[in-house]
């Protein structure tokens, strides 16, 4: 059987990268218990130890769960070589051509890359043509720092470039 590693493309330089989540979140939820806890303990009234456990628990039992799914369908990741968009991988081969904000195409539109039904809260689209012709919208938090990445990759429509000063 084949060791896994073998099956991996060789991923090249990350150009841009936002995780989706991060793993400290699971953590504010015992914190906050850790700091009830203190305070009853300065109060002088008895601690409420299994209920400030059970809540600690709790909480981070469910911030586990949103964070991986964060990282799993939220997550970006941009190199020379794929454009990861969540849970889909396009290769960068497949695009034509980084469409400016205000291009006469209707990318916004498009389909939102990723295995989400649109563009993620909190993330601004990009547009892109593939080289079938179709139009898609990546997303990101940083969406000018992923522009930047993108158009150091794939060449911008009509050899025009955005303009820098425009707040897309």
């Amino acid at each position: 059987m084949p060791d896994r590693a073998d099956t991996v493309p060789e991923a090249g330089e990350i150009l841009f990268f936002e995780p989706g989540a991060r793993w400290r979140a699971v953590a504010y939820g015992p914190l906050v218990c850790a700091l009830l806890l203190a305070v009853e303990v300065a109060a002088g009234v008895t601690p409420h130890w299994f209920a400030l456990i059970f809540c600690a628990v709790l909480i981070s039992g469910f911030a586990v769960l949103q964070v991986y799914a964060a990282r799993t369908h939220v997550s970006v990741e941009l190199t020379g070589d794929f454009l990861r968009n969540g849970a889909e991988t396009t290769p960068v081969r497949s695009i034509a051509a980084v469409l400016p904000v205000d291009a006469d195409e209707p990318w916004e539109s498009g389909r939102a890359l990723g295995e989400l039904t649109g563009v993620p809260r909190r993330r601004t689209a990009i547009g892109l043509r593939r080289t079938d012709g179709e139009l898609v919208r990546t997303w990101a938090k940083d969406h000018r720092a992923l522009r930047r990445a993108l158009i150091r990759v794939v060449p911008v429509e009509k050899d025009r470039a955005p303009d820098p000063g425009r707040d897309d």
